[in-house]
């Protein structure tokens, strides 16, 4: 989402250098929605994985649709969603040639939208798969009860969901309950939070617990913050933001760090404020 006009706004050059070293340190998932950059990202990317000739089997590309956004490319008086049959095809494929690929590993419906149609979706998904458009389908967004009103009639592979130590009440909503007992794979975005952006009691109880496992594990806060993410038993997967190249490789000594039991729970309750029940 930070690559574009979003972002950093990274030329084709600058972009293609950074997927090379985004593979070369093990990071091979790209996650994209149609809509980054006011729906301009994805061919941005295209064009600079074209440059870089990494071969299409080494990488993972996920994409999103569903999100009509307002804005010069498009014709659309005000923000909705749109999840019809012909829509959904026609993004996908849309997608498809903007990223210059022939498939797409995980497609994702962006947000949910209270006229679903279940079986609708349903009929574009099996189709874009039969035709090996997309791989798999999953969804962003979506509480419980939205995935199994779609479950109803398709499979639903993984839920991107917002997910970190300062947004952290997915873990008590039954949203990742859902994921392990349907081993549906949970992706995180913003998995560091509001602890950079904001200075508030929260972050300076937060600091105050930080500080100390800093030296405990010899990491810096984003590692620390993106290891609690990574102990929860749904195995979630950190969608992390960062174009900075020294940042993405420290963000990956994350899987390194086991974080113990009580400093995990003492990092959930300085961001909370409060003992757990």
């Amino acid at each position: 989402m930070t690559w574009g006009s979003w972002g950093k706004n990274l030329s084709k050059a600058e972009m293609s250098e950074l997927i090379d070293y985004c593979v070369e340190n093990g990071i091979t998932t790209f996650d994209h929605a149609d809509i980054y950059g006011g729906y301009d990202n994805e061919e941005a990317f295209g064009d600079a994985f074209f440059k870089s000739e990494i071969p299409r089997d080494r990488v993972q590309l996920i994409t999103k649709c569903g999100i009509q956004y307002v804005c010069k490319s498009r014709d659309n008086k005000v923000k909705h969603y749109d999840y019809s049959k012909d829509y959904i095809v026609w993004s996908a494929e849309r997608s498809l040639s903007k990223l210059k690929t022939d498939y797409l590993d995980l497609f994702l419906l962006h947000r949910p939208s209270p006229l679903m149609e279940p079986d609708e979706i349903a009929e574009a998904i099996l189709y874009l798969q039969k035709e090996g458009k997309i791989k798999e389908f999953g969804v962003s967004n979506f509480s419980p009860s939205q995935i199994a009103l779609l479950e109803s009639v398709i499979p639903v592979a993984a839920n991107q969901v917002e997910f970190s130590l300062t947004a952290e009440k997915l873990m008590f909503d039954g949203t990742f309950d859902d994921c392990i007992l349907h081993n549906r794979t949970a992706m995180a975005w913003s998995p560091l939070g509001s602890y950079f952006r904001e200075t508030n009691k929260r972050r300076k109880r937060i600091k105050k617990v930080m500080k100390q496992f800093k030296k405990k594990y010899k990491a810096d806060s984003s590692q620390i913050l993106l290891a609690w993410i990574l102990k929860h038993p749904s195995k979630v997967h950190p969608v992390v933001g960062t174009t900075n190249k020294d940042r993405l490789k420290a963000s990956t000594r994350a899987t390194e760090i086991e974080l113990e039991l009580e400093d995990w729970f003492s990092l959930l309750v300085a961001s909370q404020g409060h003992k757990v029940p």
